[in-house]
């Protein structure tokens, strides 16, 4: 080649490369994880009114009343930059049900996932007085009465209330002790297992409060370490019941107020079994619902709450599992003769009418899809409203139906994911729409599905991804070598040429009914999936069997061997992956969190001649050291099922390990304990394999908080392009 026609071409191929810089800014971590340049608008929370028009929010100091349909402001309900007292600025609030008083809550305190505790003070917004509610320390979970002029709270394991008449304080129960008796609050397992936090209702007279309490000084204890620049650690120690161990012995008590008096009710003379909820019919019954351990058989029992009898309404059976989330989808109606219901008893989760003696009215939806999210129901009109998957397990919109189960109809219109806040009337509600690769956009409409009006478009963000070039979100299927179907997505290099062959970059999670491959927006993981596609990676998702919305058999597959099918199908999808003609199969690599990590380390262990790397953060690695309540309801326990436990740890399968690992935990995680990894690691040093082990000190299963996200996202960067690039290109850190 002539050294002009050299030069010549050179200065083409410079040219060139120029255009796709200009044409394409690149993606960074610190854009990502610390200036949040992507990050998209949401809408501020709306807490509806009972008119059902309107709605009120946080605003600086003041709660702010506005119009749902219109956006215009209605009125200043509350401003604490008025008040004479002196008292922090509140951070949450909640109505009384006749919306005169407001609980204000201030210096909230975090405990655990969902659980807090602060200050509380009533604002009369009649009188224009605000008083606090309890001068003996924080509170948990205050709650107005039905009348107002009560508040019931819970205060160092102690159930109170507070009579707003006359100021008086009374406490209900006196052996509250710290990791020993809760009453009316949950412990750690139910909180997290089934979002159980305040364990106390009160009855629709206000004559009544009953409530949970919790005997759990025979849980065993679980200890973590933080570390705060001083001479010792400190030592975190609370209540962790583990596979096969002992849980909290529950009973559940009726306090009358005018008696002053608390009674048991009966729950049986089986101790060892679960009550994950309480609830108070519209007529004044108290309906407690038991669960057997193996959490298969769910009853619901009508308490007499002054004898404490209790009689057996309905009962629910599965031969593998009953889900946490058909708890909250159990609701009484005001007519006192039904209540509706969600079961999988035919297969695929679907609503059901029954009356009060426990028998089926009516099956309310019906077909070969799952309902995916439960709104309530309108009873002056006598409709049900729910989110479905109908056309397509990825897809989701939202329905309404009568409770005769006719004219069942579809609300939303626009393919992708589509989910729904109601008003309290229903004749209005705040819809979210997003696709893969589409950011969020809300709107209101009516209840007939007329578009009234856009709170949010995220139009910033669908600019950012023209500037920034991304590549589309593309679907697939494949079918695996035993005829199973599964659903993946792909997004692929931005100049992708399918005559290359580039590395693959999987992600999952893959937990009993949870979702990955849905037409929905994936939030901050998105941008770190297209920063690695602008770096030759093409990243791809398979959901595994045992996933969501593909009916019960699909799902429940797994039960008492969690880890078996998921392995299985992930490691045909990089099979599948592997042999398109534009992927390199010797460079495969796969990454999960939590569960995921969980999915990621057994991929590398049992797929070791498919998975070339692989990242797991804060990892489950063996089933035997997680909590009874999620690992029991898919495992039973390791006394009964030993080799479901042994058979998919991956602590057992250490020394098949031929790859690349990063693990990665916070130390003071305490839902997968770091004790899961430190495990791991001596598994892998005791077979002498080699390492990339990361510890996030004071940082929980999230891994948040100051540079926590960036550090993390960075180390992994760096391992996938060192363990799967053919090049040394530096990761792009910072803006040009």
């Amino acid at each position: 080649m002539s050294a002009k026609k050299y030069v010549f071409l050179l200065a083409i191929a410079t040219l060139t490369l120029s255009n796709i810089a200009l044409a394409q800014k690149q993606i960074t971590l610190e854009d990502i994880w610390q200036q949040y340049t992507f990050s998209t608008r949401g809408v501020p929370g709306f807490n509806f009114l009972k008119d059902g028009k309107t709605y009120t929010r946080k605003e600086g100091k003041k709660i702010q009343q506005y119009d749902f349909t219109s956006g215009n402001f209605v009125a200043t309900i509350f401003d604490q930059s008025t008040m004479s007292a002196n008292i922090p600025d509140f951070e949450d609030y909640s109505f009384s049900e006749d919306e005169n008083k407001i609980l204000l809550q201030t210096n909230v305190e975090q405990i655990y996932r969902h659980s807090s505790k602060a200050n509380f003070y009533v604002w009369d917004r009649n009188t224009s007085q605000l008083i606090p509610l309890f001068d003996g320390g924080k509170q948990m979970y205050a709650t107005f009465n039905p009348e107002a002029n009560k508040v019931a709270f819970v205060h160092n394991n102690d159930l109170y209330y507070k009579d707003l008449v006359n100021g008086k304080v009374t406490r209900i129960t006196r052996d509250g002790r710290y990791n020993q008796i809760i009453n009316g609050a949950s412990d750690w397992v139910y909180e997290e297992e089934f979002v159980l936090v305040r364990a106390f209702e009160w009855s629709p007279d206000g004559t009544k409060i009953a409530f949970v309490r919790f005997d759990e000084s025979e849980v065993k204890e679980f200890t973590m370490q933080g570390y705060n620049d001083e001479l010792y650690p400190e030592e975190i120690t609370f209540k962790y019941p583990k596979v096969g161990e002992k849980n909290s012995v529950v009973s559940v008590h009726v306090y009358d107020v005018a008696k002053g008096k608390v009674g048991k009710m009966d729950t049986g003379s089986n101790p060892d079994i679960y009550i994950p909820r309480i609830r108070w019919t519209p007529d004044g019954q108290l309906c407690i619902f038991r669960m057997n351990r193996h959490q298969n058989h769910l009853e619901l029992l009508l308490a007499d709450t002054k004898r404490g009898r209790t009689k057996l309404l309905f009962e629910e059976k599965e031969d593998q599992y009953i889900e946490e989330s058909m708890l909250d989808r159990i609701i009484f109606l005001k007519d006192g003769k039904h209540f509706l219901m969600a079961s999988e008893r035919d297969g695929w989760n679907h609503l059901y009418l029954h009356d009060m003696k426990g028998k089926q009215k009516e099956q309310l939806t019906k077909g070969n899809w799952d309902i995916t999210d439960f709104y309530g129901v309108d009873e002056k009109n006598e409709t049900v409203f729910y989110q479905a998957a109908k056309s397509s397990p990825t897809q989701t919109h939202i329905y309404s139906v009568n409770l005769n189960g006719k004219k069942d109809r579809q609300l939303s219109k626009r393919n992708g994911s589509n989910s729904a806040n109601f008003s309290s009337t229903f004749d209005y509600f705040m819809l979210t729409h997003s696709t893969a690769n589409t950011p969020p956009v809300y709107e209101v409409y009516d209840r007939e599905g007329k578009l009234m009006r856009e709170l949010e478009d995220n139009e910033r963000v669908k600019k950012l991804q023209k500037d920034y070039g991304v590549s589309p979100v593309e679907f697939f299927d494949f079918k695996t070598s035993e005829g199973v179907t599964l659903n993946g997505w792909m997004i692929k290099p931005a100049d992708f040429k399918d005559n290359r062959q580039y590395p693959v970059f999987m992600f999952l999670y893959g937990g009993p009914g949870s979702q990955q491959v849905t037409d929905a927006w994936k939030g901050q993981n998105y941008w770190w999936f297209q920063m690695l596609a602008q770096q030759g990676f093409i990243v791809a998702c398979v959901d595994n069997r045992g996933t969501g919305a593909r009916g019960e058999a699909f799902k429940k597959i797994t039960y008492q061997q969690l880890g078996h099918y998921e392995t299985i199908d992930q490691i045909e999808a990089a099979k599948y992956l592997g042999k398109l003609k534009y992927t390199d199969a010797n460079r495969i690599g796969i990454f999960g969190w939590s569960y995921g990590g969980y999915m990621s380390s057994l991929c590398l262990l049992k797929g070791n001649d498919v998975f070339k790397a692989a990242i797991a953060v804060a990892p489950v690695t063996s089933w035997k050291w997680y909590d009874t309540i999620y690992t029991e309801r898919f495992m039973r326990t390791l006394k009964e099922n030993p080799n479901g436990y042994r058979n998919n740890s991956p602590i057992y399968f250490a020394d098949r390990l031929k790859g690349n690992y990063m693990i990665v935990h916070g130390a003071s995680d305490d839902n997968v304990h770091f004790q899961h990894t430190m495990e791991m690691v001596s598994a892998l040093i005791n077979a002498n394999k080699q390492f990339d082990v990361h510890i996030y000190p004071n940082k929980n299963h999230g891994i948040y908080g100051g540079n926590a996200r960036l550090h993390l996202y960075t180390a992994m960067t760096t391992f996938l392009k060192e363990k799967l690039m053919d090049d040394t290109t530096p990761i792009r850190r910072t803006n040009p």
